[in-house]
Order: structure tokens, then sequence, then C-alpha cells
């Protein structure tokens, strides 16, 4: 990632921390609509799922600036994630429900350039969580 594209991405992240709350309700909302099949995989209160969404989201945004860093925590999420029985294809709906929804959050200040960031950090993210699932399996 760029510079640019890291800054675009922490200071969208910024506007929308204030009501995480909401986001998230948004998030699942639009994950369970596009993808009722990874419905199930959630078994707890959903806001407190929301929470640690928006908790693991506000580390990720701040470790961008250093991914070798960042690597470890993603690596035993992706790991974590086997245990729920998360697959490769759910992390295609997970990301287009991120991107909606901080769309929504945003409005027009979700440029084509801030699409572009987002879908580039998450590409990072997920590309790494689905080999550490991969390889722990």
């Amino acid at each position: 990632m760029t510079p640019e594209q890291i800054k675009l991405v922490q200071e969208s992240f910024a506007r929308v921390a204030p009501d995480a709350e909401e986001a998230s309700q948004v998030f699942y909302t639009r994950l369970f609509e596009q993808a009722p099949e990874v419905r199930p995989l959630f078994k707890g209160d959903m806001r407190d799922q929301g929470k640690k969404l928006m908790a693991m989201l506000a580390t990720v945004v701040q470790g961008l600036n250093d991914l070798d860093a960042l690597m470890p925590a993603i690596r035993a999420l992706a790991v974590r994630h086997n245990d729920y029985k998360v697959e490769p294809a759910h992390y295609d709906h997970v990301g287009a429900a991120l991107l909606w929804t901080f769309e929504q959050a945003l409005g027009d200040a979700f440029t084509a350039e801030t699409r572009k960031a987002w879908s580039e950090a998450y590409g990072v993210l997920a590309g790494a969580m689905i080999a550490a699932s991969a390889e722990a399996r």
C-alpha cells in the first residue's frame, strides 16, 4: 500500500469510528443479506461481535504503517477463524460488506480513491489470513 492509501484508510476509519456500534450493525446486516450461509457461524451476542470487529479494524488500520509488526496478530486471528469454520470464499463476502458499510457511512466522502485504498488494505489482510488459515490446517 502507498502512504497515500494508508492515510485515506486511516482518515476514513477515524470518521466512522465514533459510530462504531452502528457501523458494525450495518456491516452484519449487509453481510447476512448478501451471504446468509455465514449467519450460523456467529454464535454469540452480535453487539459483542460488532465491538470485536471494530476493535480489530482499529488495530489493523493503525498497523498499516508497519505490516510486518501486524502480521503475527493477523495470523493468529486466521487460525482462530479455522475453529469457527470460516472458508476462503467467506472473505469475499466480508470484504464486499465492509466496503458497502464504509460507503454508506461516508457518503460522498467515500471517493474512488478511498474505495481503492480500502480494497487494497482488505486484500492484504484477507490474503494473509487465507494463507495462514491454510497453513494451519
